[in-house]
């Protein structure tokens, strides 16, 4: 990682971590750091409320989001913990394939990852899912 990047990373990270914090537009979102401790601001933990009038209305996802040296440039990478039935998430281990859901600009967020995520739950919202309460 160059030192521009990773100057670049901080200052992104710590402007998402402070939005996280006071003005996420969406009340059924939630993210923040995992540790607050955690000075490389890796480790991210999101939560998605299921959308209204979906088969994933009123239930909590749990989501790890992992993010690396080459961030902003690349994506993080984001996990479901709990289980959810979706086309974009691996089924043995939760992890989710933005490729297919966002196009990965610098400029994109987590925050952003986490919207596009439950638009897709809407779009997606007959899908039979898996027991509440069950994880990968």
């Amino acid at each position: 990682m160059d030192s521009s990047n990773n100057v670049v990373r901080k200052f992104k990270l710590l402007e998402e971590l402070e939005k996280s914090e006071k003005e996420i537009a969406d009340p059924l979102l939630s993210y923040g750091l995992e540790n607050s401790e955690d000075i490389s601001m890796s480790n991210w933990k999101g939560i998605i409320i299921g959308p209204s009038n979906t088969n994933y209305d009123g239930r909590i996802y749990s989501l790890k989001i992992e993010v690396g040296e080459n961030y902003p440039l690349q994506p993080p990478i984001v996990k479901f913990i709990s289980r959810v039935n979706l086309p974009f998430v691996d089924q043995k281990n939760g992890l989710v394939d933005l490729k297919k859901i966002i196009q990965w600009e610098k400029n994109s967020t987590i925050e952003s990852i986490l919207v596009t995520i439950k638009k897709n739950m809407s779009k997606n919202k007959k899908l039979v899912q898996p027991s509440e309460g069950t994880f990968f």
